[in-house]
């Protein structure tokens, strides 16, 4: 098998990934909408509920009404993260960051997909207990791949691990 095909392989398989993941988190979205529109589900009362709730902002509500802003800001991301996982090199040792490009990617592009589509991202997770803002399955895939990739960074890699980025020769062969 010759380097081309390896990487078109390991292309296809994100994507497929990447898809799989972007499906789960709009399905979950579809049924958030449907069945929660009239009110909260509370299967923990003072713990958990299913909450529905339209974000025309950023975690937390911040950067309300800026969509044009998440648009172009998560275009921007996604092909960072594609040129990213293009030269990322197909060693065992790099086999974390190949898996989180995806997952983070699905993260960003589920809730690009619900802003193009609506104006607004569809949030139903809700931790009562510590008044946490609602929040959805993209954003739990955002949120789990920012924080194991901070700490590969911090424990598991080193500075040389991403010479890779630096331009020159293509490393993801």
């Amino acid at each position: 098998m010759n380097n081309n095909t390896s990487l078109t392989q390991r292309i296809m398989k994100a994507l497929g990934l990447t898809a799989l993941l972007t499906a789960i988190d709009l399905l979950t979205k579809m049924w958030a909408a449907s069945a929660l529109a009239d009110g909260p589900f509370v299967p923990i009362r003072g713990v958990f509920e299913f909450r529905y709730l339209e974000n025309h902002g950023a975690a937390f509500g911040i950067l309300q009404n800026a969509r044009v802003f998440f648009i172009i800001l998560t275009i921007l991301f996604l092909l960072a993260m594609g040129y990213v996982f293009v030269r990322i090199p197909a060693d065992r040792r790099m086999l974390p960051i190949r898996l989180l490009i995806p997952v983070v990617s699905a993260g960003a592009l589920g809730n690009f997909i619900d802003r193009l589509a609506f104006g607004y991202v569809r949030d139903f997770f809700y931790f009562s207990l510590i008044n946490f803002p609602i929040f959805n399955v993209a954003d739990i895939y955002v949120t789990v791949s920012a924080a194991v990739f901070f700490i590969l960074i911090a424990f598991h890699y080193n500075d040389e691990d991403f010479d890779f980025l630096k331009g020159g020769k293509h490393a993801g062969k």
